[in-house]
């Protein structure tokens, strides 16, 4: 079976590593050898789940089904329909909808996977009953300034929690168990946080995972029609509408704005995923570093931030924004637009300049 990374009897430098980043050596076999017979596994992620969080948790359900374990992925609230292809995803309990149900499930697991997030804030109402289980819980994750979990699996420098969750199959010599469902759920896990492999976060590792998870059996062509060739009618209105009508480009700073109120959302008839990928269109713009694309959206203003280069929207969102991400995207949130825009406005000259 070819790997795509053989660890010889004398560990590499780059094993050690990839160790040190990513795990302590004792905690890897701790957690192998609790897995070594049947538990009860619940496997979480953010509100709001995007393709990383769906494709990570799906893939990492599916594996520990393939293993023998009792597995439920339990997600805060509910997730974008060009997302509901993966396998497993009609086992699926969104907390919002299923409280007693999740309730119950989480209060018997026995470990419990914190997929792509790194805080218990993030995932919500959710939060206390996690919080309060007795189960161990398992941090994979890729954000910046993780919280400490009874386990943490927390790299910063990877693309995305899937390509995580493959390097957690390999440190475990565990990667033949991938199949095509698990491949594809990983893939497209990897291709959305990356924008279509095209940040500066995509390495050599990235595509040396991917070549390993066509030759699985991932199609990627059919994945990416799954996600991105999946628009209404009224997506591509209210893109298009965004772009003509609420884009604002600060040229002498290289920043572009995109806002929404809720009531123009709902003159499009706004769908969960509609306004995905928008912020990038504004980034794309010549001669701007920096795009915030602000919506409101259950009584608050959602916030999604990218930038180029070293200038931190990570920091910007964490400062101003109680947010955070990474260094060229992150999200942040604010009580009202005109909080969000003269915020915005009057802090990010100090992050370009820095």
């Amino acid at each position: 079976m070819r790997r795509i990374y053989k660890i010889p009897l004398l560990f590499t430098l780059s094993f050690i590593l990839i160790l040190a980043n990513f795990m302590k050596a004792t905690e890897l076999n701790q957690l192998k050898a609790f897995l070594s017979e049947p538990r009860k596994v619940v496997i979480t992620t953010h509100k709001g789940p995007d393709g990383d969080a769906m494709g990570s948790s799906l893939a990492l359900y599916n594996y520990l089904l393939k293993k023998g374990h009792s597995v439920h992925v339990i997600t805060p609230n509910d997730y974008p329909s060009f997302l509901k292809w993966m396998k497993g995803d009609e086992d699926v309990i969104e907390y919002c909808f299923n409280e007693e149900k999740a309730n119950k499930i989480t209060e018997s697991a026995e470990l419990i996977f914190c997929l792509d997030f790194n805080n218990l804030s993030r995932i919500d109402a959710y939060a206390p009953i996690v919080e309060s289980s007795k189960a161990l819980k398992v941090l994979i994750d890729h954000h910046q300034q993780p919280d400490t979990f009874d386990f943490n699996f927390s790299d910063t420098s990877a693309c995305s929690t899937a390509q995580l969750i493959f390097e957690f199959l390999e440190l475990i010599d565990d990667t033949d168990v991938i199949d095509q469902d698990i491949a594809e759920c990983l893939y497209a896990g990897i291709m959305t946080d990356t924008g279509n492999f095209r940040f500066n976060s995509v390495s050599s590792k990235t595509h040396q995972v991917v070549s390993f998870l066509i030759e699985k059996g991932a199609r990627n062509d059919w994945v990416y029609d799954k996600i991105h060739d999946n628009n209404s009618v009224n997506r591509l209105k209210l893109l298009g509408y965004c772009l003509s009508e609420k884009l604002e480009v600060l040229s002498y700073l290289g920043v572009a704005i995109i806002t929404l109120t809720q009531e123009e959302l709902q003159r499009f008839n706004f769908k969960k995923g509609d306004t995905e990928g928008v912020v990038n269109y504004a980034l794309s713009i010549e001669g701007v570093d920096v795009a915030a694309f602000m919506v409101e959206r259950d009584g608050i203003i959602k916030i999604s931030f990218r930038s180029k280069g070293d200038i931190s929207v990570n920091q910007l969102a964490r400062d101003h924004f109680n947010g955070g991400g990474h260094i060229n995207a992150a999200g942040g949130v604010a009580s009202t637009m005109e909080e969000a825009i003269t915020t915005f406005k009057r802090t990010i000259p100090n992050y370009i300049n820095n």
